[in-house]
């Protein structure tokens, strides 16, 4: 994963590649999507984070900043903050794989879901589904 990321820049940008238009018959889902990865990646919200990461898109570049945001949520969440589920559930339940591509992201991670409180039965599965997968060295 890259150690810095232009947050100005699109998703198209970053990986030098346009899709172009989706397919006619496309799903809502599949022609917001496309048009998400033409905006700068900083001015997506967590959701639409959460909807590409849990589409495999942009990996590279969205993961940094969905733990980024989770990261913050989780200190604001002690202080009565909120935390977006959606986004946690979207980057946990990402392959193994990515974690141990980017050992550093998945420390990352591990510190800032250790952190978190009062999640439902259904994300605490999850997190710790996550964990569990993690190689014993993250």
């Amino acid at each position: 994963m890259p150690q810095f990321i232009d947050r100005t820049k699109s998703l198209e940008q970053l990986e030098g590649e346009r899709w172009g238009d989706p397919p006619a018959d496309s799903t809502s889902l599949v022609r917001t999507i496309y048009e998400w990865r033409r905006r700068p990646i900083g001015t997506l919200e967590p959701h639409e984070l959460a909807r590409l990461i849990g589409q495999n898109v942009g990996l590279r570049w969205l993961l940094p900043l969905g733990v980024e945001i989770l990261r913050e949520e989780a200190i604001g969440q002690a202080a009565g903050g909120f935390l977006d589920g959606d986004l946690l559930y979207a980057v946990v339940t990402r392959s193994p794989d990515v974690w141990t591509a980017d050992p550093e992201l998945g420390r990352q991670l591990k510190t800032t879901v250790s952190m978190l409180t009062e999640l439902s039965r259904y994300l605490k599965q999850e997190v710790e589904t996550f964990l569990a997968s993690l190689p014993e060295d993250i």
